[in-house]
């Protein structure tokens, strides 16, 4: 399955999430603003929650791109940081990377932001524990 294909289906898929871009170690994805996925109607900001998942998914998939293969892992640890609410009406845009892979343990840190990296929403950190994929069938 190649890297644009993981935001066709499941949750990525029901929340809109686009590709972007990618690296060796990265991942871009982008969210769409959609009246649906606003968490307070007043404002029209997006809630927390699809951000979250954003990152999540930006974090996993620049996790997998840079082992070059898809791979079972959990999300062990992941901060996220909001620096400010998003901007209604405009996309969001997630930049992650992995940056050390260990054994056992992949660690990543990414933005999301509405249209300049320089003004981020929100940042994060996290680290992804990584299953072996026999162990992963058996239990």
């Amino acid at each position: 399955m190649g890297t644009k294909a993981f935001t066709l289906h499941g949750h990525t898929g029901f929340l809109g999430m686009e590709y972007r871009a990618h690296g060796e170690d990265w991942m871009e994805l982008a969210l769409p603003w959609r009246e649906d996925l606003v968490g307070v109607e007043e404002t029209g900001v997006l809630a927390s929650g699809p951000i979250i998942s954003l990152l999540d998914n930006a974090t996993s998939i620049a996790v997998w791109v840079r082992q070059g293969v898809f791979t079972p892992q959990v999300t062990l640890d992941l901060r996220i940081d909001y620096v400010r609410a998003a901007t209604p009406g405009k996309t969001i845009i997630a930049r992650a990377e992995c940056y050390q892979v260990r054994r056992s343990m992949a660690f990543v840190r990414g933005i999301a932001h509405d249209g300049d990296a320089n003004d981020p929403v929100a940042h994060t950190a996290g680290i992804f524990m990584l299953v072996g994929g026999q162990e992963w069938s058996r239990t």
